[in-house]
């Protein structure tokens, strides 16, 4: 057995991780409707005007806006009907004095027309060749200009930033159907431990079910990354060895296992002998024997093996620092005011983040252990209790931060 010695505080950490994040440089061209989520990494501009014509902001009568002075209900203006125009058609002849065209939303403005009076100030004489206008329109009333959404040469979406349906929807509206954005980082995901097998298959004695490849793919996802499972590795530096060398083609690793202080735990030895460990232990809870390194300048995470430990520094360590690598706005999660249920006792020395449910409009404790991972499952979110602090009693005002 071989104790950790020192932990670092988890505010430190934190900055240590946070140094060695570098954003992804890496470029590729994807569809549109394959955008949503990715980080423009560049400039992108309109080719067009949008719309490309002045069109009817309104169903109605393209005018010119002077025939129309003076209307009004008891002396309406009288205008000749000579054309009648749809979407996705153009005007068949201009509009001279005295004339008016029927007019759909969206229709292109006829020549001559400045301006629409709504189909509601309006009356169609029987004949069906004139229109009696109720109400005068000024100028450019009820249209909507060329380039009035986007000019060409326009910014539609600039580097740096995250594509959204609207902006999407921005990008197609100027005719783009691809555009390129930054690489989602790639991670590698490494269980090691010789009781490990995967979910689905029978269990041999003193094996359990891997949990952390699903935790840790399901963070990374959710965080801008692509989550690559490793095959599992067993508890011998050979082994062990060989998996941080085949992980070394991603962007990232992140192992789990392996990280403690038991005779088998010989990660931190691999990483010790390929590469930097740039910390070994935290003063958290859960979570304290975690490590953090490079190995040829990639980032290695060591996670504990217990699922709750695991997810915890997950969300705290490794989602942020995947953020900043793969070029995205801070996580900056919901949270709630609510008082505590019962008594919670901490570990005095170490922060502690500590899950929790909503019932009732009050925090109840949620948390079993370390290696239960309906502690986290069974939560809506967690509480943080500060290093010194080591008793919170029932009523205590928590703030929550959910999942």
């Amino acid at each position: 057995m071989r104790p950790i010695a020192e932990t670092l505080l988890f505010a430190d950490a934190v900055r240590v991780v946070m140094k060695a994040a570098r954003p992804i440089a890496r470029t590729e061209r994807v569809a549109i409707l394959a955008a949503d989520g990715r980080v423009s990494s560049g400039d992108v501009r309109a080719a067009v005007d949008v719309p490309p014509f002045d069109r009817a902001a309104m169903d109605g009568y393209a005018v010119r806006a002077e025939d129309t002075f003076g209307s009004g209900p008891h002396a309406p203006s009288r205008l000749r009907l000579v054309d009648r125009v749809l979407t996705g058609q153009a005007a068949g002849r201009g509009v001279g004095p005295g004339e008016c065209v029927e007019i759909a939303t969206g229709a292109p403005m006829p020549d001559g027309a400045d301006a629409v009076v709504m189909v509601e100030e309006t009356e169609t004489e029987s004949e069906g060749d004139a229109v009696r206008i109720l109400t005068p329109v000024y100028p450019r009333q009820n249209v909507g200009r060329r380039g009035a959404d986007l000019a060409a040469g326009q910014m539609i979406v600039p580097a740096g930033a995250v594509l959204n349906p609207s902006r999407i929807g921005a990008l197609a509206g100027a005719g783009v159907t691809d555009v390129e954005v930054y690489g989602r980082p790639s991670v590698a995901i490494l269980s090691t431990g010789n009781e490990i097998v995967p979910p689905g298959g029978p269990l041999g004695p003193g094996q359990i079910y891997d949990i952390n490849r699903f935790t840790l793919e399901s963070i990374v996802a959710r965080h801008g990354g692509i989550g690559v499972a490793m095959p599992i590795a067993a508890d011998t530096r050979a082994e062990l060895g060989a998996a941080l060398d085949a992980a070394r083609a991603h962007d990232i690793i992140v192992f789990s296992g392996g990280s403690s202080v038991g005779e088998r735990d010989l990660m931190l030895d691999v990483l010790r002998d390929k590469g930097d460990v740039l910390f070994h232990g935290i003063a958290v809870k859960p979570g304290k024997p975690t490590v953090f390194g490079t190995v040829g300048g990639t980032a290695v995470f060591g996670m504990p093996g217990y699922p709750t430990s695991c997810l915890s520094n997950a969300y705290m360590l490794l989602a942020p620092f995947l953020r900043l690598v793969a070029r995205l706005p801070p996580w900056k999660p919901a949270t709630v005011s609510a008082p505590l249920a019962r008594r919670v006792v901490s570990t005095t020395g170490r922060h502690q983040f500590f899950t929790v449910r909503i019932v009732d409009g009050r925090a109840e404790p949620a948390f079993k252990a370390s290696g239960d991972i309906t502690s986290m499952a069974h939560a809506d979110g967690y509480i943080e209790i500060p290093a010194q602090t080591d008793v919170l009693e029932a009523g205590t005002v928590v703030t929550v931060t959910l999942f």
